[in-house]
């Protein structure tokens, strides 16, 4: 954690074969809920599209990036000399606006039946996130969730607060995933994740687990493909537990290692 950061450090657990750490948005959530206000209340997605693919292609960070679409989003639709998308404005939009993942209930109720720890590992800020658990999946209501923060102001205004503000990333979340690898014996990490918020982790993950969207946003599929990254496309949760369950349920870790080497080939 930065000394320059006072959100608090996140729980590791020890002792475990595995764990699972998730992005949120556009990974559990249907859509990204910062592009949702975005898109809506900010610059727009043709604006932020181009920002996010001069992340993908290392022109850009995304802590840079992100800080210009929340000023849109503040800028946009004045009044008075007065912030009219104020955050709560934006954290109710998002919670009404935007849809779970059907398939993750279950998915994370598998994980807690075999002694998975499930961490949502988030570029956005916490209050939206509980926002759209309380909404959407309240007895989801105390996972672990490892993300930035908000700050408000007395005109309406708001900005985010950065877990890791020194990092081109905000939030570098290969570092929600380090004690892991660095753990002796370490446990298999499984990593979900689908844009460009989630490169860091890219890497450092045992199995990588890429959302494919539909609507063509697939950054992290494009990064991996550019740099041979080694990773697998899934588009329901469901999907990627049916996979676990092969590494999970093995005899024998030559047997996973076997299996991660047959569904995470080289890439060509």
């Amino acid at each position: 954690m930065s000394q320059e950061s006072p959100i608090s450090e996140p729980i590791v657990y020890h002792g475990k074969k595995f764990v699972v750490l998730s992005d949120w948005d556009g990974t559990i959530t249907t859509e990204d809920s910062n592009d949702y206000v975005t898109d809506n209340f900010g610059m727009g997605r043709e604006e932020r599209m181009a920002l996010n693919g001069l992340v993908r292609d290392k022109k850009e960070n995304f802590r840079d990036a992100f800080r210009m679409m929340i000023k849109s989003i503040n800028e946009n639709g004045k009044e008075g000399g007065k912030v009219t998308h104020t955050f709560d404005f934006c954290r109710d939009a998002v919670a009404s606006g935007i849809k779970v993942d059907d398939t993750f209930k279950g998915f994370y109720e598998f994980c807690e039946g075999n002694d998975i720890p499930v961490v949502i590992v988030s570029s956005g800020m916490e209050p939206i996130i509980r926002a759209v658990l309380s909404k959407h999946l309240a007895s989801l209501g105390g996972i672990q969730i490892v993300s930035n923060q908000v700050k408000t102001f007395d005109d309406g205004s708001w900005d985010i607060q950065y877990r890791h503000p020194e990092s081109g990333f905000g939030h570098d979340k290969s570092k929600a995933i380090a004690p892991y690898r660095a753990m002796q014996p370490a446990p298999i990490v499984f990593f979900f994740g689908d844009g460009v918020s989630d490169l860091s982790a890219a890497q450092g993950a045992t199995c990588l687990f890429v959302k494919y969207k539909p609507n063509g946003e697939n950054f992290l599929m494009e990064y991996c493909q550019q740099n041979k990254i080694k990773h697998r496309l899934f588009e329901s949760f469901k999907e990627a537990q049916d996979l676990m369950k092969l590494i999970i349920f093995a005899e024998t870790e030559a047997e996973q290692h076997n299996i991660i080497a047959r569904e995470w080939p080289e890439v060509a």
